[in-house]
């Protein structure tokens, strides 16, 4: 079965979800760093490491005193080198077991784990990604052995029962396709609904039981059946209506979600709080860029697809430099 879906502007993609999908992420390819200095961090991490059946040789111990929100390009590059050196070519992906430091300087630790601090986007926060993402949209299901990225998201560690909540959430989601509703509003603040033009048309997905709605609105109330969910607005009320089914990805476009212990903007963990399994904010003045957010149509794509919730919003995202992924990264619930 095809669905058209607008995945560049002007430019149709056409949507095939196969009865077995590519993507087959295994627990040997996951490498999961934890924080000596925070015990719910370590503990979170090694139930992870049990619950997602991760060999114990792929737990990395690092020190972090005192949890910064920020970290130093320089701090950075010693911790990155102390992280690289215990990493091998079979780990395509890198689970961080905290809430903070989120951010490099400007970047966010996810992307600077990744693709590698960029000092140059810090000149200009509102100018255009000088390196993209090479793994956007692609066909790739080995991202370190096409790109050398290995893709990572940040696992929130509030408290050690919130992050095993998250964690059994995702687990919960594999395999599990249930009937569900893909919510994408364009909302009255223009400013913040750049990426509207990339939101996929209502319809039904039926081989994945899946019902997309594009609404021209600034909330929904009492969704008891939510799968994605995409707007943009400072704060988004009604969150504590819906439900979300695991494996839920959920996020809004504006400057700051992702910084996430701030008060200035709705941080991306409120999504998290409401019961979605992944989001995504930038953690910097990105300006409305939708380059710089995820885009609704690709990650809807892959995500059908089967890939997982790290590798569909890491494909979705064309300029990620700022943007931290927050998440359970593994939750596949289209994964055949």
């Amino acid at each position: 079965m095809w669905v058209s879906l607008d995945g560049q502007a002007g430019e149709a993609i056409s949507l095939r979800v196969p009865t077995k999908g590519g993507y087959a992420l295994q627990p040997e390819n996951i490498a999961v760093i934890v924080n000596t200095d925070n015990q719910d961090s370590v503990k979170a991490g090694e139930y992870y490491v049990q619950a997602r059946h991760i060999p114990v040789a792929n737990l990395i111990r690092v020190s972090i005193p005192s949890s910064p929100k920020k970290l130093s390009a320089q701090y950075f590059t010693q911790f990155k080198q102390e992280v690289d050196a215990q990493l091998e070519a079979k780990h395509q992906v890198i689970v961080m077991m905290w809430t903070a430091p989120y951010a490099v300087e400007c970047n966010s630790i996810t992307t600077a784990m990744t693709m590698g601090f960029d000092p140059e986007q810090c000149a200009n926060t509102c100018a255009p990604a000088k390196h993209p993402n090479r793994y956007f949209n692609s066909s790739s299901l080995q991202p370190y052995g096409d790109f050398g990225y290995r893709l990572s998201m940040l696992l929130p560690v509030q408290s050690f029962d919130q992050a095993k909540a998250l964690i059994d959430r995702g687990i919960a989601s594999d395999y599990s396709a249930p009937a569900a509703t893909a919510y994408f509003l364009n909302t009255s603040d223009k400013n913040r609904s750049s990426r509207a033009m990339f939101f996929p048309p209502s319809g039904r997905v039926a081989q994945r039981f899946l019902e997309i709605k594009n609404l021209k609105a600034d909330t929904i109330r009492d969704a008891q059946d939510v799968m994605i969910y995409h707007t943009g607005l400072v704060t988004v009320p009604d969150l504590d209506t819906l439900k979300f089914y695991p494996g839920a990805l959920a996020d809004h476009l504006t400057s700051t979600g992702g910084d996430l212990l701030g008060t200035g903007q709705m941080s991306s963990l409120r999504w998290l709080d409401a019961g979605a399994t992944a989001s995504y904010g930038t953690v910097s003045e990105p300006c409305n860029y939708w380059q710089k957010f995820p885009n609704s149509a690709v990650l809807l794509k892959h995500y059908l697809m089967g890939a997982s919730a790290i590798e569909a919003y890491w494909k979705s995202v064309a300029w990620p430099v700022q943007g931290v992924f927050i998440g359970e990264p593994l939750a596949s619930p289209y994964k055949r």
